[in-house]
C-alpha cells in the first residue's frame, strides 16, 4: 500500500501497477493476488487518501472566524489535492460516485455556507453547488499550473466573488 500511494500521489490514476509492485518489491502475481485489478488497488488507495483529506479540510473549516473557515477550506482542500494526484484527479473529475467522503464533504460545505450567511459574509444566492464547482475548477488549475503562487492568487480572486459587498446579483 505504501508504494501505491506513493505512485498515487506522483501520478493520480494514472498511477502503473508494473511500477507500484517494482517499488513494494514484489512481482505482479502478489499484487494481483491482493487486487485482482488496477481499479481495485486504485479504490483502496483513494478511499484512504480521501477520508484523510476530508478530515483535514473539516478540521480548516471548523475555524472561529467563517471566512476564515471558508479560505482556510479551500486552502487546505486545494493544498491536498496538489499532494496527492489521486485526490486531485478525483476533485477535477467531478463527483461521479457517491461516497461517505463527498458526502461529509458536502456536509462541510453546508456548515460553512449556513456560517457565512449568518454573519453576512457571504455573497447571496451562493450554492453548495456553487462552492462544490468552485472546488473542482480551483483544482484543475492546481493541476496545470506550476506552482503554488499562481493557483493561490487565483484562490484569492475566487473567494472575493463571494463575499457579501458585491451588487450584482448571480445569474
Amino acid at each position: 500500500m505504501r508504494a501505491a500511494r506513493a505512485a498515487c500521489d506522483e501520478h493520480g490514476g494514472a498511477a502503473d501497477v508494473r511500477d507500484i509492485a517494482q517499488r513494494a518489491g514484489v512481482g505482479m502475481g502478489t499484487l494481483y493476488r491482493h487486487f485482482p485489478c488496477k481499479e481495485d488497488l486504485l479504490a483502496e488507495v483513494l478511499h484512504e487518501q480521501f477520508s484523510a483529506w476530508v478530515a483535514r479540510v473539516r478540521t480548516a473549516a471548523t475555524a472561529a472566524d467563517p471566512w476564515t473557515g471558508l479560505t482556510a477550506f479551500f486552502d487546505q482542500a486545494l493544498r491536498g489535492c496538489a499532494r496527492q494526484h489521486a485526490v486531485m484527479d478525483c476533485v477535477v473529475a467531478g463527483w461521479s460516485r457517491p461516497s461517505d467522503e463527498i458526502a461529509v464533504l458536502g456536509d462541510i460545505i453546508d456548515e460553512l455556507l449556513a456560517r457565512a450567511r449568518a454573519a453576512n459574509l457571504l455573497r447571496p444566492g451562493v450554492t453548495r453547488e456553487d462552492l462544490l464547482l468552485m472546488l473542482q475548477s480551483l483544482s484543475f488549475t492546481v493541476k496545470v499550473t506550476p506552482d503554488d503562487k499562481s493557483w493561490t492568487r487565483l484562490v484569492t480572486i475566487s473567494l472575493d466573488g463571494l463575499r457579501a459587498h458585491h451588487p450584482t446579483p448571480l445569474p
